[in-house]
């Protein structure tokens, strides 16, 4: 049997390729064809595989997450809520998502800002830093619950009288945590509030307007 020609284009002759024959050829092909095949369905099996245990670890975690699930009951504003959460849940994540109560806010979740000031049983708490279910049947007061029938909060009055905020993102942790402070009885000075304010920051400057707003309060309660 003649040697079949090697061609570039499938047409045009080339040079002859010697041990390639008619029937080298099509076994080359063939053997090639059912090694993919073998790879294919073996990838098939694999990705199967892949997918039951990525579903296996999914319903898995599930499980974890719903055993690891705490009530808790807790009174914001002075009304009760019954909670069940993953017990790695802030109490400002909980003011937040859970209760919709976005006045306090969320600023460098480290506890170095103080914008998410509030009031855990009267005392001034920076509630980034706070698991929830630490505070199980606390009662929490955030800037929503200080007004009273209508009529704001002396604190509140003051800051819009001296007109003591700018942005205003700061503004509710401000007034909480003048709250805490009246509450305490422990500044007497100008100097003693500036330090027992020092935790909230408001990065607009308004620091004198603030202690004009907060000694206001003060000669009020």
């Amino acid at each position: 049997m003649p040697p079949v020609a090697n061609t570039v284009d499938g047409n045009s002759p080339g040079r002859e390729l010697p041990g390639l024959s008619r029937v080298a050829r099509p076994s080359w092909l063939i053997f090639y064809g059912v090694l993919g095949v073998h790879m294919i369905k073996n990838d098939d099996g694999s990705d199967k595989n892949a997918r039951m245990a990525r579903s296996s670890r999914a319903t898995g975690q599930a499980q974890t997450n719903a055993a690891s699930s705490v009530s808790i009951s807790v009174t914001v504003n002075g009304r009760q809520h019954a909670l069940t959460l993953d017990p790695r849940t802030t109490l400002l994540d909980v003011l937040r998502e859970h209760l919709d109560l976005t006045g306090t806010k969320k600023g460098c979740d480290h506890g170095q800002c103080g914008a998410c000031t509030v009031l855990v049983d009267g005392r001034r708490v920076v509630s980034c830093l706070i698991l929830a279910v630490m505070h199980d049947g606390a009662s929490v007061t955030t800037i929503e619950g200080l007004a009273k029938n209508g009529t704001l909060h002396p604190l509140q009055q003051a800051f819009i009288d001296h007109d003591a905020f700018q942005c205003g993102y700061c503004t509710p942790g401000q007034i909480c945590s003048a709250a805490g402070l009246i509450a305490e009885d422990k500044a007497k000075t100008a100097d003693e509030i500036r330090e027992l304010m020092s935790g909230n920051i408001c990065r607009c400057g308004a620091y004198p307007n603030i202690l004009a707003a907060i000694q206001q309060a003060m000669r009020q309660s």
